[in-house]
């Protein structure tokens, strides 16, 4: 399909696609921020439909996502600024860029599937693979360092608080045994044959492979520092819309809507307020939108996906 704008639209649309685009209701003459641009998906639907004069940042720390999304929003020409940074340096972007306020933020977060099927990445427990799963490669700490350096007390700790990994002493016994590691599967087996096997369809090494990745990259953080970046660069009428994948992530994402959606958050048996808070956003959904059954079906990642939306507040007097 040729756009507006003489580009071809992507062949695969990113997860959420229309329900992110109803979100933010892109338009000509504003700003968005992309801060997880990936191969450019959003990054497109936005930029398209802001035409003709709509800008967008988009942010990403995988140099290969970065190339993939230059290429692909490439017919947006100087519309689109791109930015090798974590989503969790908004502000500063912000600032080097010259932008004050930006009308719309989505964020997508955890791994894609690009980087999954990527086996050189080391993100997936099936493909033969270095044992790396850093966003950015020039991270210091890989997971080969977290599986072959660790004490067996912390691996198992990653485990159980980044994977909710009900075995992890008993997977962290069984990989500090096996050590050195050198590969994917090497681990996948190890986990395996440690943890048994698993009584659903989820193969048993999903949560630790998870944990790992949240750990390498330092995810949740990331996330917790981002939030009230994003709130803060939205102008009022604004809107930020974040897809989480796993509980931990959206636990985050939506403890933090609920307290700044609220002008007092002193505690509910304290008879006066004494907090002084006052509310900045309010949520647009106060239950996760996820994804339809035809969605589901043709992009199994699609699955676990919950959005959630908010929209800056115009600032109270006094």
């Amino acid at each position: 399909m040729v756009t507006k704008e003489g580009g071809i639209k992507p062949p695969h649309l990113s997860v959420l696609y229309q329900e992110i685009l109803t979100a933010l209701e892109p338009a000509a003459h504003r700003r968005y921020v992309d801060a997880t641009v990936g191969a450019g998906g959003h990054a497109w639907g936005i930029l398209d439909a802001s035409s003709p004069d709509g800008e967008l940042l988009g942010l990403d720390i995988d140099n290969d996502a970065l190339e993939i999304a230059s290429q692909r929003l490439a017919s947006f020409q100087d519309r689109v600024h791109l930015v090798h940074s974590s989503y969790s340096s908004l502000s500063r972007v912000l600032l080097a860029i010259g932008w004050d306020f930006v009308d719309g933020i989505v964020i997508d977060l955890g791994v894609s599937s690009m980087q999954i099927d990527m086996p050189q990445r080391g993100f997936s427990f099936l493909k033969e693979g270095p044992l790396d799963m850093r966003f950015d490669p020039s991270q210091p700490v890989s997971a080969a360092d977290i599986v072959n350096k660790y004490p067996e007390a912390e691996i198992a700790d990653i485990l159980f608080k980044y994977g909710e990994e009900r075995r992890s002493r008993q997977i962290a016994r069984a990989i500090v045994q096996a050590r050195p590691l050198d590969t994917t599967l090497e681990l996948a087996n190890v986990i395996q044959r440690a943890a048994g096997k698993s009584s659903g369809k989820i193969h048993p090494a999903t949560r630790s492979f998870q944990a790992l990745r949240i750990a390498v990259n330092q995810e949740l953080q990331s996330l917790e520092d981002f939030l009230p970046q994003g709130v803060e660069a939205l102008r009022p009428g604004g809107r930020m819309a974040v897809i989480a994948f796993h509980s931990l992530e959206d636990r985050i994402v939506k403890q933090y809507f609920r307290r700044e959606s609220k002008d007092c958050i002193c505690p509910p048996e304290q008879p006066d307020c004494t907090c002084g808070h006052k509310a900045t956003i309010r949520e647009i959904n106060r239950h996760p939108i996820v994804a339809g059954e035809d969605e589901k079906q043709n992009n199994p990642r699609a699955r676990s996906a919950h959005l959630r939306i908010i929209e800056k507040l115009e600032q109270q007097p006094g």
